[in-house]
């Protein structure tokens, strides 16, 4: 079973889980919108990190688990960053699998 969300007059088909079906129909608009249905307002340290899970996926073509992501966030923005505390205050109560669903990914592979 999957749903249909309007965003910006576009349907935007969503698996069971809410992750987008096309990855190609993902937009800011679209991020704005998970993120809200997560609870979540989106900030500049937000985009950061969408931005590189979308860099990461491109490099890799997968969604990375929780110990990657932390790597590869302290990697590319600085140890302060790349630590499980700061991903959790911006995604609770899953960093890997929240931000993937916001950054328009699929679900990564051992998230529950």
């Amino acid at each position: 079973m999957s749903e249909t969300v309007q965003i910006d007059g576009r349907e935007i088909p969503l698996d069971k889980e809410g992750y987008l079906r096309r990855l190609d129909d993902w937009s800011p608009a679209v991020a704005e919108y998970m993120a809200n249905a997560e609870g979540i307002e989106l900030t500049e340290a937000h985009w950061q990190v969408l931005n590189l899970l979308q860099d990461f996926y491109r490099q890799f073509e997968l969604s990375p688990a929780m110990r990657p992501l932390v790597k590869y966030v302290g990697q590319q923005l600085g140890a302060e960053k790349g630590r499980s505390i700061y991903l959790m205050q911006l995604f609770p109560p899953s960093p890997a699998r929240i931000a993937s669903k916001i950054a328009g990914l699929p679900k990564p592979t051992n998230c529950l």
